[in-house]
């Protein structure tokens, strides 16, 4: 039986991509990109083209699927399927087109095909790895994952989110093991053995973002920043979350080189 799939370690799955897709397209919900650290890399640029990428103005060109096989990979034994790395990968474009569309160029489809298995591959081998150290994920768990979920994508409820589920071609069932493996990863990740940022690093974080908050070229004004003590909090958020996905990423490398790993695509 093979794991549902996520689009990033823990702050940009399909949950929040689907929570996105309202009337108009939402930001990024890993802030980010992870901006989610752990999130793959993105694979915007380049010269693999899209089919009908030129297209009508203002039509948005559609992926190509057809060279996608049943199992797309094999982790530690666990399949993952082609079904489910179509639905990834469709959402991934989509997101990427919409900003292709903004900046010129061509949505690079192996590379973006390739980033959207490895976040694949990272979850299930995150998902095994929260199993297998004991962590569950209780409906309680699941279905505040779900509120918070709904409440991010601008949603009255629950019941919004499975709708907007269904209207993707999932069922709710789906939904609620996505949710569940979500939690799992979660639990993992807040495990993780992360510094909190020293003072020292908050300072340097600072005077980065006041180096850079000074606009080139302006008539002898610079803008305003705020002094270090009013944004201390903020920073240290910030920098604690940057501090995480490093834990993140450098964590899922570790299971990948102790991980029995095949790919079909």
């Amino acid at each position: 039986m093979s794991k549902k799939l996520l689009t990033s370690f823990a702050l940009a799955g399909v949950l929040l991509g689907v929570a996105g897709c309202g009337d108009a397209p939402e930001e990024g919900a890993d802030g980010a990109e992870t901006e989610n650290p752990a999130d793959a890399e993105q694979g915007a640029e380049g010269d693999g083209g899209a089919e009908g990428e030129a297209g009508p103005e203002g039509e948005m060109p559609e992926p190509d699927t057809s060279d996608i096989p049943e199992v797309v990979a094999e982790v530690n034994g666990e399949e993952l399927s082609g079904e489910e790395f179509t639905t990834l990968y469709e959402n991934q474009f989509q997101q990427m087109a919409m900003q292709s569309q903004m900046s010129g160029e061509e949505v690079d489809e192996d590379a973006l095909k390739e980033q959207s298995l490895e976040s694949m591959i990272a979850n299930e081998l995150l998902i095994q790895d929260a199993e297998d150290a004991g962590f569950e994920a209780g409906e309680d768990d699941v279905e505040e994952l779900l509120e918070t979920t709904a409440e991010t994508g601008g949603m009255e409820s629950v019941e919004d989110l499975i709708q907007a589920y269904e209207e993707q071609g999932m069922s709710e069932e789906k939904l609620r093991e996505d949710a569940h493996d979500q939690v799992l990863i979660d639990q993992r990740l807040e495990d993780l053995d992360v510094e909190e940022p020293s003072e020292e690093e908050l300072r340097d974080f600072y005077d980065e973002a006041s180096a850079q908050q000074a606009p080139e070229g302006a008539e002898g004004e610079e803008a305003e920043m705020p002094e270090f003590e009013e944004v201390r909090d903020e920073l240290e958020q910030e920098l604690t979350t940057q501090k995480q996905n490093e834990a993140a990423q450098a964590h899922v490398e570790d299971l990948r080189e102790d991980a029995d790993v095949e790919t079909h695509l």
